[in-house]
């Protein structure tokens, strides 16, 4: 046995136990010890909500429907609906609502989403605006919930949490996106009792006016560049796991493997567009960025490490028993993968199948961030 090797085997294992276990348990242990203070209070607020659309005439009835049947719709002044170069009958749809808050601007050329959001967001009259995407539903309360947080001056975003309808016979890929997404509001919810959360939910969350600014338009993770740009000025991020809304979980790896790789690129491009944020010195929430954000970028290359290095060390039986947890962990993805082709369910492995799945995705992200490869408009 090499030191080497035995050195470089530990320190991917303790990175990936970090990445993983370490950092939510610390951010668990930090909000028990030291919550945030919280005021929450519902009070008449004026809200405008904007919503980016393309090709999403068959979504907006539906989504605007939600909206104004939420507790406190009253306090809506207005819904923008910003058309990003739709060639269906998303304007007529939106202007033939029956509701004069709601309006379409419609742009002819489909930028992305950070360009609409630069072009409308100053054009709210609201002292808060909302940030939603076409498809989800709201609870009945969920706005309330949101802006009861700005009771508390600090607060200058609160991202809502995300609810993925199980369904049955759902696949194991969807069962383990759904045990996938549990893990992270778990963080969410940690990070926002401590000190706040480097991000929010892109479906829906709000932010003061006041606090927005635009956003380079190659921006793939608006929903975290805009709260992030808020700390930046002293405000809070905060995570209210009461104002839900609902989706429904990808149903294939495959389709998730699209969603995350843009993701994950994101992230690492987060590094090109903001560079400052990697000092703790100009980044209130440096800790959980790093942690949360960029640190899983090495999961891959951690895990390879660990693969290899495990191979050469084989001789002492220590080394042997976590060859054979990483091959039986490896096997499991393999199990659910092969249950997922048949569309059969192997819930056991859908945490596993999803954890490699996501760090696969993860290395192919790094390859689109290393030729640049960034791609602002969503794909569906």
């Amino acid at each position: 046995m090499t030191i080497g090797s035995q050195c470089l085997l530990w320190l991917s294992l303790i990175g990936l136990w970090y990445i993983y276990a370490g950092y939510p348990l610390l951010m668990w242990i930090c909000a028990r010890r030291f919550p945030r203070p919280q005021l929450k209070q519902s009070e008449p607020r004026t809200l405008s909500i904007v919503i980016v659309a393309h090709n999403e005439s068959k979504n907006l009835p539906r989504k605007l429907a939600s909206l104004f049947s939420c507790s406190q719709s009253q306090w809506i002044q207005e819904i923008l609906i910003g058309s990003d170069g739709s060639t269906d009958d998303t304007v007529t749809t939106t202007q033939s609502y029956p509701d004069p808050r709601v309006r379409a601007v419609d742009f002819a050329m489909r930028r992305g989403k950070p360009a609409v959001l630069n072009d409308l967001v100053p054009e709210c009259t609201g002292e808060f605006v909302l940030l939603a995407d076409a498809r989800q539903d709201f609870d009945h309360d969920c706005l309330e919930r949101l802006l009861e947080n700005f009771a508390d001056p600090r607060v200058g975003v609160v991202s809502g949490e995300l609810i993925l309808r199980s369904a049955p016979g759902e696949t194991t890929a969807a069962q383990g996106i759904g045990f996938y997404w549990k893990y992270e509001k778990f963080i969410r919810r940690s990070e926002s009792h401590f000190r706040g959360v480097p991000g929010a939910t892109g479906a829906c969350y709000v932010i003061r006016k006041s606090l927005f600014r635009p956003i380079p338009e190659q921006t793939i993770l608006d929903d975290v560049a805009i709260p992030m740009l808020a700390v930046q000025q002293g405000a809070l991020c905060v995570f209210e796991p009461r104002a839900l809304i609902f989706d429904k979980p990808s149903q294939s790896t495959r389709q998730e493997s699209v969603r995350k790789r843009r993701t994950i690129a994101g992230a690492a491009q987060l590094i090109q567009l903001f560079p400052q944020w990697l000092s703790p010195l100009r980044n209130p929430l440096w800790l959980e960025f790093v942690s949360h954000k960029l640190l899983r970028l090495a999961s891959p290359i951690l895990l390879v490490t660990a693969f290899l290095t495990n191979l050469t060390l084989l001789a002492h039986p220590l080394y042997r028993l976590l060859f054979a947890a990483q091959v039986t962990f490896f096997a499991s993805a393999a199990i659910g993968w092969f249950f997922q082709v048949i569309g059969r369910r192997a819930a056991i492995c859908g945490p596993s199948l999803m954890f490699l799945t996501l760090n696969y995705t993860t290395a192919l992200a790094l390859w689109d961030a290393v030729r640049s490869r960034y791609r602002v408009t969503w794909q569906k």
